[in-house]
């Protein structure tokens, strides 16, 4: 694994723009004066990694429902059994992305499971891969997201359109759902895109619809579970005629509690950092709230002092302790390995990276290939 200086395209802006990544730009997002190249050996630890920690998480997620500790990762109660029903029936679910620490030589570690609304999908299925194609054609890159992002929505039945939700002035979701509107129609599927704000409940028909009222069927959101848990239509969740892509038994997938339960049953497995519920344990380490997005309110902790903070609206819920990971740097910059899973299968990756060792939403985003 390195990290190589090159010399970005003079036209990049234009082909981003024109590939549908409108916020390249800001606070340069997407970086191609540099690249990361990987082994063959190295993807493939990384690929297998994936798999294999997607299988050990539904093996978690099977503990809490029938342990009855849905209230450990501060989930409502008035959804735990919504919860194990969708479980039970095997809901549709599409996609995940783990986040790993990786320096190339020793295990990835995970940090996180971002299986409920995990975004970067343009970015990492069609923009760092026309990358590739114009600036090292002759090498491979590990990723076939979109391939497998349209052949996991070709298993669906066709029937009704599928509506897909982003919130109203939130630019990078809104790509990202228009990006996967895309891989939707190239299934063979009816679809049609919607803001959060504009979703409405019908109350004979006992389901959510658009601005048009039309009944919304099946509804991939970018839009987490345990906001919607929350809201004022939360109550409304229970007794729908509307599926969600997510399903609901990601809501678990998402939660940080998620650590904890995985170091519990599985001590000592070279993916998995050692992680609790309960302060005290450990003297260094990463507290991380339950529910957080990008970086927010996670606190880095070495030797029962902080080194590294970031601030947010998150924590309410409760907070967990990972160990803190010695976290591998690259001409000052800490990447993030983010490695994207469908239907339980690896489906590629993508690189974040910063230069403080919190990865926020803004963290440069940098393309990657590798050498057999």
């Amino acid at each position: 694994m390195q990290r190589l200086t090159i010399t970005p395209r003079p036209d990049a802006a234009a082909k981003l723009e024109q590939q549908g990544l409108s916020f390249h730009n800001w606070d340069d997002y997407w970086k191609e004066d540099a690249c990361y190249r990987f082994s063959l050996q190295q993807i493939e630890e990384i690929e297998s990694a994936s798999e294999e920690l997607h299988r050990m998480c539904l093996h978690a997620l099977e503990v809490a429902i029938t342990q009855n500790r849905l209230a450990q990762l501060g989930i409502p109660q008035a959804f735990w059994g919504a919860i194990r029903d969708s479980w039970q029936r095997e809901e549709f679910s599409i996609y995940g992305r783990f986040d790993f620490a990786y320096d190339g030589k020793s295990p990835p570690k995970m940090l996180e499971y971002n299986a409920d609304t995990p975004t970067s999908l343009l970015e990492s299925a069609v923009c760092q891969w026309y990358w590739l194609q114009d600036v090292y054609p002759q090498y491979d890159q590990f990723n076939s997201l979109h391939e497998k992002l349209v052949a996991r929505w070709q298993a669906l039945p066709k029937g009704a359109p599928i509506h897909l939700a982003s919130l109203q002035d939130n630019e990078e979701d809104w790509v990202c759902a228009m990006y996967m509107l895309d891989t939707v129609t190239q299934a063979g599927h009816q679809a049609k895109h919607v803001f959060v704000e504009d979703i409405g409940w019908d109350e004979t028909l006992k389901c959510f619809v658009d601005l048009e009222d039309e009944p919304i069927a099946r509804l991939f959101k970018l839009y987490p579970w345990e906001w919607m848990m929350r809201e004022s239509f939360g109550e409304h969740l229970h007794a729908t005629a509307t599926r969600f892509i997510e399903p609901l038994w990601k809501s678990v997938l998402s939660c940080k509690g998620l650590l904890p339960l995985l170091w519990e049953l599985y001590p000592e497995h070279p993916n998995l950092l050692p992680a609790y519920f309960e302060a005290g344990k450990l003297t260094s380490y990463a507290r991380k709230p339950l529910y957080s997005r990008e970086g927010a309110n996670i606190q880095l902790v070495k030797d029962g002092k902080i080194i590294a903070e970031d601030d947010g609206p998150y924590g309410a819920e409760g907070v967990i302790y990972q160990a803190l990971y010695d976290m591998p740097t690259f001409d000052g910059k800490y990447p993030v390995i983010g490695a994207w899973v469908v239907n339980g299968e690896a489906a590629g990756m993508c690189v974040r990276e910063d230069v403080k060792a919190i990865t926020t939403n803004m963290s440069n985003f940098v393309p990657h290939f590798f050498v057999e």
